[in-house]
């Protein structure tokens, strides 16, 4: 069983920053060849209890594929970016590593060790860069002492802090800016909404299927028994409604029968107002097509008296052209 740490860390908040960071990282490692994982310092700082994630470096590292035991990670670079971040910002200290993941690896706690000589309670976040799943990319972990009942030396292994995302004023804007150009601004808000309940409603799908299997593996003697999950998941089931509640029935009906109600009104009001605009396009349509049949009438009796006005300027000059020729022959004679 793990030794209780009197420093143990309540929970841990990672920046937007940070996330942004180790995806840009884990991409441009992407491209240069076929990188599994990257890996990380993060900087930050300890409030009581609470580690504020807020800035991140990537660090050269590299390891066998085949023999987990062989790695590299280049403390000198390590050590030189620290010290140009410490003279931008002294209040950043580094409070642990990361990498992508998406698990732990067999090689951790030897890197975590390495990592302690800057950082004596350092903590490891995995941030998967790819996530397949819905809920936080993020997983912090702790490395503490397991004393083994059987008597043999105690070992290092890892245990499980809660990890959330937290962002200062101006870095909300900034991932307001960002969501900008990812969102369909043509979505109305009612859609976004419907969408954000359902992809809610899958990540509470997925996490009652975890609990389900978590279950199920105790009760085949798969995983050992522990209390305190044991504790929560009966808080949490005390916490549900009685559904067979006849007042609780009434309620949920009459609830959803007014939100139909107001979601039919709504169709109701779209329909009419669709039908509404199609019979003044009508109508502007069939104004538009006499109009222009008068302009062309108009036109073509434009047309008809200038020709007429033409023939009898032509008659005119005839005729004037006509008594000239008799007037120089009465002359003549």
């Amino acid at each position: 069983m793990p030794v209780q740490d009197p420093n143990k860390l309540d929970k841990v908040v990672v920046h937007p920053l940070v996330l942004l960071s180790v995806v840009d990282h884990f991409n441009r490692m992407g491209k240069v060849g076929n990188v599994k994982r990257v890996v990380g310092v993060l900087l930050g700082s300890n409030r009581s209890g609470m580690l504020d994630i807020s800035n991140s470096f990537a660090v050269p590292f590299d390891e066998d594929d085949k023999d987990r035991s062989v790695w590299f990670l280049d403390h000198d670079y390590l050590e030189c970016m620290y010290g140009m971040f410490k003279k931008v910002n002294a209040r950043e200290k580094i409070v642990g590593w990361y990498h992508t993941g998406p698990k732990l690896h067999q090689n951790d706690v030897a890197i975590n060790e390495l990592v302690r000589r800057y950082c004596p309670s350092s903590v490891l976040v995995i941030i998967d860069a790819k996530p397949k799943d819905l809920g936080l990319p993020t997983e912090a972990y702790i490395a503490v002492e397991e004393v083994h009942d059987d008597g043999t030396p105690t070992t290092k292994t890892f245990e499980h802090v809660p990890s959330e995302i937290g962002a200062e004023e101006a870095e909300e804007v900034g991932v307001e800016h960002l969501l900008r150009d990812i969102k369909d601004t043509t979505v109305g808000t009612l859609s976004q909404r419907i969408t954000n309940q359902l992809m809610g409603l899958k990540g509470l799908h997925s996490q009652i299927q975890d609990m389900h299997s978590y279950l199920e593996k105790v009760s085949q003697g798969k995983l050992p028994i522990n209390h305190q999950i044991v504790y929560q998941l009966q808080d949490v089931f005390n916490l549900l409604p009685d559904v067979n509640f006849q007042d609780y029935v009434k309620a949920m009906h009459v609830k959803t029968n007014d939100q139909m109600l107001v979601v039919y009104l709504a169709s109701l009001i779209r329909s009419i107002i669709a039908i509404h605009n199609l019979i003044n396009n009508n109508l502007q349509n069939r104004d538009a097509e006499k109009n222009e049949g008068k302009e062309k009438k108009d036109d073509k009796k434009d047309t008809k008296g200038d020709k007429d006005t033409d023939k009898a300027k032509d008659k005119k000059e005839a005729s004037k052209a006509g008594g000239d020729k008799e007037s120089g022959k009465s002359t003549k004679k």
